[in-house]
C-alpha cells in the first residue's frame, strides 16, 4: 500500500512539473516572419523558424522583403520579425517611429557584418604584409600580378555594388591607384579564380564580407589573413560609425585590434514589440539564438554549391539543430519557462 502511494505521489508531482511548464507555450498562434533578399541570411530564418514550431506556434513562409520595406512592415505589424538587422549599417533605413513600434533583440552574430582585404597568409608571411601601404612595395606589387602591368591584383567589387565606392575611396585617400589593379569583373567569378590560383600555389588578395562562402573556402587563420587599411580614414556615409571600423578580436587577422576600414556591424534579429509582449517564449528564443560566423559560412558555401532551394536550406538547418543539439535544447528550455 505504501508503494501504491509513493507511485501515485509521483505520478502528481510530475504531472505537476509538466503543468508548469507549458511545452508548447505559442500554441494557437500565427506568426508571420520575413527575411531579406540576399540568401546568405536564409539560414538563420530557417532555424528561428523551427524553434518557434517547436515551441508550438504555427510559422507561416517567409516574405522576402528589401529592408526598408521591412522594417516599415514590422512597425505597422504586417510582419512579426526578421533575423537580418545589420546594425549600424540599417539605421539609417529605420522609420521614425521605429523605437515606439519595434526592437532589436539578441545577437545572430554579434561583429558579424564585417567587411575588409584579405591576403594568402604564406605570402603575408613571406612579405611581412600588414596592410594596404604594403603594396606599394615593388617586391610585393611583382608577386600579386598575374597580368604583368605591374600593379598587384586585387578581387573587388563589381560595379554598382556598395562596396565598390568605399574601394575607390581607399584607392583615392591612401594613394594606391598606381600600384593595385581593381579586378571588378563578376565576383563569383573572381573568387573562383583566385580559389584556383591559391590552390596552385600562388598569392592571392581580395575584399570579402561576412557571413560568406569566401570565409569558409579560405579560412582566416590558417589559408589567409585579414589585413589593415594604413589609417582610418572613413568615407562621409562612414564619418558617424567610425569607432565601428577598427575592430577587435578578429580570427586570423596580421593585428589586434585590425583598421578594417569598413564599418563592422552587427547581425541582429528585428521584432515587433507587441509580437514580443504577448510572446515571452518567442521573445527568449530570439533573445538567445545565436550562431558561429564558421556555421553560417560553411552553410553559405553549400547554397553557392548548388544546395539552396528551400529544402536544402531546411534540411541544412536539421542537421544543425542535430550537431547542436544541448545548446539547442538549452534555448528551447528557457523559452518554454519564459511565462
Amino acid at each position: 500500500m505504501h508503494r501504491i502511494a509513493m507511485l501515485v505521489l509521483s505520478v502528481v508531482f510530475i504531472a505537476s512539473n509538466a503543468l508548469a511548464m507549458n511545452m508548447k507555450p505559442g500554441e494557437g498562434v500565427t506568426v508571420q516572419p520575413a527575411r531579406a533578399t540576399w540568401n546568405t541570411g536564409f539560414f538563420q530564418e530557417a532555424l528561428v523558424s523551427k524553434g518557434l514550431q517547436e515551441l508550438g506556434y504555427e510559422v507561416k513562409s517567409p516574405r522576402d522583403l528589401q529592408n526598408p520595406i521591412f522594417y516599415k512592415s514590422v512597425t505597422l505589424g504586417d510582419v512579426d520579425y526578421w533575423t537580418n538587422g545589420w546594425f549600424p549599417m540599417h539605421n539609417a533605413q529605420l522609420p521614425k517611429n521605429f523605437d515606439e513600434k519595434a526592437r532589436k533583440i539578441g545577437f545572430v552574430a554579434k561583429a558579424g557584418g564585417m567587411q575588409g582585404y584579405l591576403v594568402s597568409k604564406r605570402d603575408v608571411e613571406k612579405y611581412n604584409i600588414k596592410s594596404l601601404e604594403d603594396f606599394k612595395r615593388d617586391d610585393v606589387k611583382k608577386a600579386f600580378d598575374s597580368n604583368g602591368d605591374g600593379k598587384a591584383d586585387l578581387t573587388a567589387c563589381p560595379p554598382g555594388w556598395g562596396c565598390e565606392q568605399v574601394i575607390a575611396h581607399h584607392m583615392e585617400v591612401y594613394g594606391l591607384s598606381d600600384h593595385i589593379n581593381l579586378i571588378k569583373a563578376s565576383y563569383e567569378a573572381g573568387m573562383a579564380s583566385a580559389l584556383g590560383a591559391y590552390k596552385s600555389g600562388k598569392p592571392v588578395f581580395f575584399y570579402t564580407w561576412t557571413p560568406n562562402w569566401t570565409v569558409f573556402k579560405f579560412k582566416p587563420g590558417k589559408d589567409v589573413m585579414w589585413i589593415n587599411v594604413p589609417e582610418i580614414n572613413p568615407t562621409e556615409a562612414q564619418a558617424p560609425n567610425k569607432d565601428r571600423m577598427t575592430v577587435s578580436g578578429v580570427e586570423g587577422a596580421v593585428s589586434d585590434p585590425l583598421k578594417a576600414g569598413f564599418v563592422v556591424s552587427d547581425i541582429r534579429t528585428v521584432a515587433n514589440k507587441k509580437f514580443l509582449e504577448k510572446n515571452p517564449a518567442a521573445a527568449k528564443f530570439l533573445e538567445l539564438f545565436t550562431l558561429s560566423l564558421n556555421d553560417i559560412s560553411e552553410q553559405n558555401t553549400r547554397m553557392s554549391e548548388g544546395e539552396k532551394s528551400d529544402k536544402d536550406i531546411a534540411k541544412h538547418a536539421d542537421e544543425w539543430i542535430a550537431k547542436n543539439k544541448a545548446t539547442w535544447d538549452g534555448w528551447i528550455k528557457a523559452a518554454r519557462e519564459a511565462q
